[in-house]
C-alpha cells in the first residue's frame, strides 16, 4: 500500500538514524518529530504502553500516521531489570555512559538478558493501531567493548553472533539483522507494504 512518509515520535537522534536505516531499504520514509510537539512520559508498565502513548501524541499533534518505539534490556539475574525503565536506570537525568555503568556494576558478567523492542504506529486519518515487536537475547560482556552503536550495545554479547563481538562492534548491516529493533521494524514493513 502506498504511505507517504511517516513522522517518527522520539528525541533520540540515535533511534531516528537506525529505524531510517532499517526501513528505507523497504522504501518507507520517516520525517523527525517537530520540536515544537511535546511527547508524554514514558511511564508505562510495558514497552508497549510507551510506544503507543507517543505515537498517539505525534499523530494527535500532526494528524498523520505515526510510529513510536520503546526499547529496552532486561537482565535475568536481576529479575528482568532495568526492562521499560532502561533509559532510566541511572537516575531520571542519567546518559547512556551511567546506565550502562550502573547495569555493568550490578549484573554478573555472563548473566543471561535480552533486548526487547515495541514499535507503535498509529494513523490517525482511518483510525488505526498497530503493534509489532522484536527481540534479541544474549549474556553481558566481561567487558564494555565497541563505539558503534548506543545505549547498553558495548556490553550486549548477542546469542546469534558466533565470534563474540558485542553489538557496538557490529558493522550495521549485521547488528541490523539480528537486532530487537530491527526484528520489530521488518514486522512493520512487511505489514506496511504487504
Amino acid at each position: 500500500m502506498a504511505r507517504s512518509a511517516l513522522v517518527l515520535a522520539t528525541r533520540n537522534p540515535h533511534k531516528l538514524f537506525e529505524l531510517r536505516r532499517l526501513l528505507v531499504c523497504k522504501r518507507i520514509e520517516l520525517e523527525p518529530l517537530a520540536a515544537e510537539i511535546v511527547l508524554p512520559p514514558e511511564d508505562g508498565d510495558t514497552y508497549a504502553d510507551n510506544a503507543l502513548v507517543k505515537a498517539r501524541a505525534a499523530a494527535g499533534a500532526t494528524g498523520r500516521a505515526a510510529i513510536a518505539d520503546d526499547s529496552g534490556i532486561e537482565v535475568q539475574t536481576l529479575g528482568g531489570a532495568p526492562g521499560v525503565r532502561s533509559a532510566r536506570y541511572a537516575g531520571p537525568q542519567a546518559g547512556d555512559g551511567e546506565n550502562l555503568a550502573k547495569l555493568v556494576r550490578e549484573a554478573p558478567a555472563g548473566s543471561p538478558l535480552r533486548y526487547v523492542c515495541a514499535i507503535a504506529y498509529v494513523d490517525p486519518q482511518i483510525r488505526e493501531e498497530q503493534l509489532f515487536f522484536g527481540e534479541c537475547r544474549g549474556r553481558l560482556a566481561q567487558e564494555c567493548r565497541g563505539d558503534r552503536g548506543f545505549g547498553y550495545d558495548p556490553a550486549f554479547l548477542p546469542d546469534e553472533e558466533q565470534r563474540g563481538r558485542t553489538m557496538a562492534e557490529l558493522p550495521d548491516a549485521e547488528k541490523d539483522a539480528i537486532s530487537h529493533r530491527g526484528h520489530a521494524a521488518r514486522a512493520l514493513a512487511r505489514w506496511l507494504i504487504g
